[in-house]
C-alpha cells in the first residue's frame, strides 16, 4: 500500500517510503522511516531564484554626460528615501503546508481504518497480495501524472530492472505483511507495533554501518519497546467479552515480520538514493510497476479469492475505491511536506497520526479506559515522543 513510502511513521529514514499501508510515509516510500529530506528531491528552481546581474545605478552607460549629470542633480534635491522593511513572508506557503499536512493526516488515517474495514471481509482478508498489487498500480499511476510537464512535480528517471529488483521485492514485503498484521490485528496493536521501526532500524544501521544514536535517544527507545510489549500482551490475551476486538497469535507474528520487512527497506532506500543517485519520487516510480508486475506471477498460488466476485457487496467495492484515492492522496502530500517544512513539523504531523490512531482503535475496539493495556500505550507513545524530541536537538546542535 502508502507508499507507505509511510511515514509511514517517524520522519528519520523514511524517504521512498510506500504510504498506503500505514502512516508510514511514503512512505511507504514509513521511519522513522523509511526516510532522505528536501535535499534528495529534484526541485524546478522559479525564474526568480534565478541568478542575473545586478542593474547599473543610472541606466544605460550609452548615455551622455549630460544626462548623466541631470539625473546626479536630481538624485541629490531628493532626500533620501528611509530604509524599506523587509517583505513579510508569503501566508500562501503557511495555508498550503497547513493543508497538505491535514490532507496527509486524514487520508492515513482513512487509510488504516478503511483497510481494516476490507480485511473483515473474509472473503478478502487472504487476496492480500492482489490488494497490495492495486496499490502498486495506483501509485505508479499517481505519480504518472504528477510527473507530467503540465504538473511536472519530479522528473522521472529510468533504472535497470536488474538493479530496483531488490528493492521491489522489499517493498512488496513492506506492505503485504503489515497489511496481514492488520488483518489479524487491533487497530491499536497494528499502529503501535509500527513504532518498533525506529529502534528496528537504529539497530540495522549500526550492524551495517556502525552508525550509533545519542545515548538519551537509545534510553527513551527502552520503554517505546517496553510499551509495545505490554500492549502485545494485554490485546492478545483471550476475552469472554464478544465485543472487544483482540490480535491474534497471527496478527502478532505478521506484525513483527512486517517491522522486519520495513526497517529492511528502509535501511535500503538510503543506500538505493546514493546508489542510484535518485530522489523518492523516482525510486518509487520504478518500484511500484514493478513491483505489481513481480506479484501478478504469485497471486495465483498464495491469494483466496471469493468463491463469486459478485457476491463482495457493493460497499466493499466503494471501500475498495476509497482505499486506493488515499493511497494517492498520501503520496501526493507527502511531496508538498517534505518539499515545504522542515522536521520538526514532520516528527509532529507523524506522532499526531499515530496519536489520533491508536486513540480511535482503542474507542472502537471496545475497551474501557481502565484497561491494563492503557498503561502500555502511554508508555509506548511517551517513549516514542521522547526519542524525537531528543534527535530533534541533536540535530540542530548539528547544523550550528
Amino acid at each position: 500500500m502508502a507508499a507507505t513510502a509511510s511515514t509511514e511513521q517517524r520522519s528519520e529514514g523514511r524517504a521512498g517510503s510506500f504510504s498506503s499501508s500505514s502512516s508510514d510515509t511514503a512512505t511507504h516510500v514509513g521511519s522513522s522511516t523509511v526516510l532522505a529530506r528536501l535535499g534528495d528531491e529534484e526541485k524546478l528552481t522559479p525564474p526568480e531564484d534565478l541568478e542575473i546581474h545586478e542593474l547599473e545605478e543610472y541606466g544605460d552607460h550609452s548615455s551622455n554626460s549630460e544626462d548623466d549629470a541631470l539625473l546626479m542633480e536630481k538624485d541629490q534635491d531628493e532626500p533620501p528615501k528611509p530604509p524599506q522593511p523587509p517583505p513579510e513572508p508569503k501566508k500562501s506557503s503557511f495555508w498550503s503546508s497547513l493543508i497538505w499536512m491535514t490532507v496527509n493526516t486524514l487520508a492515513t488515517i482513512g487509510i488504516v481504518f478503511t483497510n481494516k474495514a476490507i480485511f473483515t471481509d473474509p472473503s478478502l482478508k487472504l487476496a492480500q497480495l492482489s490488494f497490495a498489487s492495486f496499490h502498486f498500480l495506483v501509485t505508479y499511476l499517481t505519480l504518472f501524472t504528477i510527473s507530467r510537464p503540465r504538473f511536472a512535480f519530479f522528473v522521472p528517471r529510468r533504472a535497470a530492472i536488474k538493479d530496483i529488483l531488490p528493492l521491489s521485492i522489499a517493498m512488496s514485503l513492506n506492505v503485504i505483511l503489515p497489511n496481514l498484521s492488520l488483518a489479524f490485528s487491533s487497530v491499536t496493536f497494528y499502529q503501535l507495533a509500527r513504532i518498533l521501526l525506529t529502534p528496528t532500524v537504529a539497530l540495522m544501521n549500526y550492524i551495517l554501518y556502525r552508525a550509533t544514536l545519542p545515548r538519551l535517544a537509545i534510553l527513551a527507545l527502552i520503554p517505546a519497546c517496553v510499551g509495545v510489549g505490554m500492549v502485545s500482551y494485554y490485546d492478545s490475551l483471550p476475552t469472554s467479552n464478544t465485543n472487544i476486538k483482540t490480535t491474534s497469535s497471527l496478527g502478532v507474528i505478521f506484525a513483527f515480520l512486517g517491522i522486519f520487512a520495513s526497517s529492511l527497506y528502509t535501511v535500503w532506500i538510503a543506500s538505493y538514493h546514493r546508489k542510484l543517485q535518485m530522489s523518492s519520487m523516482q525510486l518509487l516510480f520504478n518500484q511500484a510497476p514493478l513491483s505489481a508486475f513481480m506479484l501478478l506471477y504469485v497471486i495465483p498460488f498464495v491469494d483466496t479469492f471469493p468463491e463469486s466476485w459478485g457476491g463482495v457487496s457493493g460497499s466493499k467495492w466503494v471501500l475498495i475505491g476509497m482505499s486506493g484515492l488515499y493511497a494517492s492522496l498520501i503520496n501526493i502530500s507527502q511531496f508538498f511536506i517534505i518539499a515545504q517544512t522542515g522536521p520538526v513539523s514532520s516528527t509532529v504531523v507523524g506522532h499526531v497520526k499515530t496519536c489520533t490512531i491508536v486513540g480511535l482503535g482503542w474507542v472502537t475496539s471496545g475497551r474501557g479506559a481502565g484497561d491494563k493495556g492503557v498503561g502500555g500505550v502511554v508508555v509506548a507513545l511517551g517513549g516514542i515522543i521522547a526519542y524525537s524530541i531528543v534527535m530533534l536537538k541533536e540535530k540542530k546542535k548539528g547544523g550550528k
